[in-house]
């Protein structure tokens, strides 16, 4: 009896100590603190003589957009537009192409757009070697289409556009009621992934993922100086959006922000390894009972402020069974996270998809470097 309770003992203990063993191993942290999405490119001195590699680098729901690594480098000249006949040379003529294209930019430009940008199919924006800007006109709009990577670049201050003739293609141009102001719309689309981008001070959502969108992840961003910050889901009444599948991963939250980092209607959204420096009103919000995983992100509560709770949820009847959980979080100033709902909250990430989260104390190294990066050719990014 004594040598059976012994055995028990001896198999519990073994199992403990792997359950420890693959927590311990769930992090390792990567050469200079680099987050592994950056790990995977920048220690290159090469990477401008293969810019394509990039397209290897993405993690979590977004990793399978491919942008334009399978096409020619497209060089943009002329930061002039042109909505309905633009000329070669200007980014509007590249993203429009029906074949892939790596998009890339010949100076550092300010891109004052006419009309909303549509990106077509299987293109990449790379503004790594230049300061591109996007800004004091409509902004970017990502309508039914697929593998589209945004990397690098400053979108802001961008405005409401006019209805207007707009071409989304070599074959078509048509009437566009008029965009909303957002820096970035995701709409219908999927494979998705936005780097390392500067968003702020726009008219409406700087990132707004909409209309049965999926696939997304969105990564190393800097956003600042705005209220709705990201929104993921176009109404309570719009199941559709129940496919939505969208990770948000090593960005930082600056200053000046109020709410939405991000609302989330239906869905799944991981949001891990960000660092949250301010809000206003709430960091981590929703309705229609959306399934969020907040695990190892940063959150600093606002000073002299009531708004200390990092979550908000918008709905008439209960919501404690919706599913929301918090794993490895560290919060700072009386920040706090309210749980609910219970059973499994994984992502269920495909092998490829998955990638290791670290504890929120390492999240300041981790976002050091969000927003657009300062590279030069032929020296590590």
């Amino acid at each position: 009896m004594a040598s059976s309770s012994s055995h028990l003992l001896l198999t519990l203990l073994i199992i403990l100590s792997l359950i420890q063993s693959s927590h311990q191993d769930y992090y390792t942290p990567t050469k200079n603190n680099m987050n592994i999405i950056d790990s995977c490119w920048r220690s290159s001195s090469n990477w401008a003589k293969n810019r394509q590699a990039l397209a290897n680098c993405a993690v979590g729901y977004g990793k399978d957009a491919i942008g334009g690594k399978f096409g020619t480098i497209y060089v943009v000249t002329d930061p002039s537009d042109n909505p309905s006949n633009p000329k070669y040379g200007t980014l509007r003529y590249g993203v429009i192409q029906n074949k892939p294209l790596w998009v890339v930019f010949a100076k550092s430009m300010v891109i004052v757009l006419k009309n909303e940008l549509m990106i077509n199919s299987f293109k990449t924006i790379d503004g790594r070697g230049a300061n591109v800007e996007i800004a004091y006109g409509p902004c970017i709009t990502v309508q039914r289409v697929s593998h589209v990577i945004i990397h690098g670049i400053s979108i802001h201050d961008c405005k409401p556009a006019k209805a207007g003739l707009v071409r989304d293609s070599v074959t078509h141009v048509g009437k566009r009621r008029g965009s909303d102001g957002d820096a970035i719309s995701i709409f219908g689309s999927s494979h998705v992934w936005i780097d390392h981008c500067y968003l702020a001070r726009s008219t409406d959502g700087l990132i707004d993922i909409i209309h049965a969108s999926t696939a997304v992840t969105v990564s190393n961003n800097y956003f600042s100086q705005h209220d709705k910050v990201m929104l993921l889901g176009h109404n309570d009444g719009f199941t559709d959006d129940k496919i939505m599948r969208v990770t948000i991963v090593f960005n930082r939250f600056g200053a000046g922000l109020i709410e939405r980092m991000p609302r989330v209607r239906f869905g799944y959204t991981h949001v891990a390894n960000n660092r949250y420096d301010e809000w206003k009103m709430y960091a981590i919000g929703g309705s229609a009972n959306p399934t969020i995983f907040s695990e190892g992100n940063y959150f600093v509560a606002p000073k002299n402020s009531n708004a200390k709770q990092v979550t908000k949820r918008e709905v008439n009847k209960g919501w404690n069974n919706w599913k929301w959980r918090s794993s490895r979080d560290v919060f700072l100033n009386g920040a706090y996270f309210v749980q609910s709902g219970w059973g499994s909250c994984s992502p269920f990430y495909t092998r490829a998809q998955s990638f290791p989260v670290a504890p929120g104390s390492k999240v300041p190294a981790l976002t050091a470097n969000s927003g657009p990066l300062r590279c030069s050719i032929g020296k590590p990014c």
